[in-house]
């Protein structure tokens, strides 16, 4: 272990450069994420325009009319959403920039929960008004419906999928789910979105009122299919074919984790800033048909790049029977956790366990005077990296804490050994400068959680907080 982590010794980097290309960058994705937001709320706007332009707000006069008009709102809207959905699911590199993977997964959440919900509402306030406000003709009703019309039973295939999406979406499912099993399950929110809206784009009064409502749907939909089929399937094949990369060394490490060594033999080397990581697929084990995502540990260079994991799962476990040679394919990179984010020159990176893995790449790559950095790092067991993080700090002047010990309390994102000081207080004694820094984080979802809150306390504004989660 101590022989490979020799052979990547942590060199100082160039003099310090100013963080001007990052507060461009800043705002530049700063703009993407304004024109995606407005133009999500401006097509949600544009559909219930439509809709009060179509008679909706009449048809609320009566009680079977009022019930298949709010029927159609709340399909019209859950559409628009589910469409939605797909783009964020689609890895669309601007949006990927822009938000990061933690917020992404946030807005996934929250977009997708609230398109679920208007999509049962809508299955449920429709057939009641076509059931004549008749309670108990509805199910019969349902029935015709899925029987008779154009596209209805593909609706029907959809719905369930997406009610398996999101009943194994809920955490306490979660918990009782292999990664593997759940990321399988995932997948059929494509099939879900697929068969639940062509019956909408055949049938549906609302798509085909006018050219202008049907050149919108389907340039949506025609949109969101193309994404999943550009980004998702295309450019990682086209990116695995270009790097060819193939597995060089296996190397066991401390705590139980295992870092693996890859090379680049294609034409290209892979784009990819330290802090950002890929969805791997060795073709060697049972599993290469589901992407594991791995961040780097060490920043790219030349044609070499690696990640280490701590063997918790099955995909994880068989990063120890690699052999070298075997072929890799990747999706990505993904993430914001890099040098993208920084706006400021002094910087603190806190990690937990092997949380530590992309911020000991930022450490080694990004550019900082001495005692610019400062890393913060809760484990508990042995250390991962130490001879890398001892060189780093003799070599870069990266200031390094040992928060030592398991988390003391709940809320707490210290370790045990740490003393009685609460979290904030700790953090201003060792960062007193912390506002005025940007703020790297990577750890489990509910530790980070803990981070973002103290941080906030200590006068980090959000745009200042750069965090990638693991959990699933």
């Amino acid at each position: 272990m101590t022989a490979v982590a020799a052979e990547r010794p942590a060199v100082a980097a160039p003099p310090p450069a100013p963080a001007g290309g990052g507060r461009s960058r800043a705002r530049w994705d700063a703009g993407v994420r304004l024109a995606a937001l407005a133009g999500l709320w401006g097509a949600v706007l544009l559909v219930c325009f439509w809709w009060v332009t179509g008679g909706g707000v009449q048809d609320l006069g009566g009680w079977a009319t009022g019930l298949t008009s709010t029927g159609r709102l709340t399909g019209l809207v859950a559409s628009v959403l589910l469409l939605a959905q797909v783009l964020l699911m689609s890895r669309i590199p601007p949006l990927e920039h822009a938000f990061g993977q933690d917020r992404l997964a946030r807005i996934h959440r929250l977009v997708g929960f609230t398109s679920f919900t208007l999509m049962i509402a809508h299955v449920g306030l429709i057939t009641w008004g076509y059931a004549a406000g008749d309670l108990a003709r509805t199910p019969g009703t349902l029935w015709d419906l899925s029987v008779d019309d154009p596209g209805m039973l593909l609706a029907v295939a959809g719905t369930v999928c997406l009610v398996m999406v999101v009943v194994t979406s809920i955490r306490a499912a979660r918990r009782r789910l292999r990664y593997e099993s759940w990321h399988l399950l995932h997948l059929y929110a494509y099939l879900g979105v697929g068969l639940a809206l062509p019956h909408q784009l055949w049938t549906g009064q609302e798509f085909l009122a006018s050219t202008a409502r049907t050149v919108f749907w389907w340039g949506l939909w025609i949109a969101a299919a193309g994404s999943v089929l550009l980004w998702r399937v295309a450019l990682p094949l086209w990116r695995s074919a270009r790097y060819g990369l193939r597995v060089a060394a296996v190397v066991p490490e401390a705590d139980g984790a295992v870092s693996v060594h890859l090379v680049a033999t294609g034409r290209a080397v892979p784009a990819v800033e330290a802090g950002q990581f890929f969805g791997f697929r060795f073709l060697q084990s049972r599993g290469w048909t589901r992407a594991h995502p791995y961040s780097l540990s060490a920043a790219p260079q030349d044609r070499t790049l690696r990640i280490t994991a701590k063997v918790v799962g099955d995909g994880s476990a068989a990063l120890r029977a690699l052999h070298p040679g075997t072929r890799v394919l990747v999706e990505g990179p993904y993430g914001r956790l890099s040098s993208r984010a920084r706006t400021r020159r002094g910087i603190v990176l806190i990690g937990a366990g092997v949380g530590v893995t992309p911020l000991r790449a930022l450490a080694e790559a990004l550019p900082y005077a001495p005692g610019e950095a400062v890393l913060l790092y809760r484990f508990s067991g042995r250390m991962l990296f130490e001879p890398e993080l001892r060189a780093l700090s003799q070599q870069r002047g990266l200031r390094v804490l040992l928060l030592r010990g398991h988390r003391r309390a709940p809320g707490s994102w210290l370790g045990d050994g740490v003393g009685p000081a609460d979290d904030l207080a700790a953090l201003r004694y060792w960062v007193p400068d912390i506002a005025d820094r940007d703020v790297y984080v990577c750890g489990p979802q509910e530790w980070a959680a803990d981070v973002r809150r103290t941080a906030a306390a200590a006068g980090v504004p959000a745009d200042r907080f750069h965090v990638e989660s693991f959990g699933w």
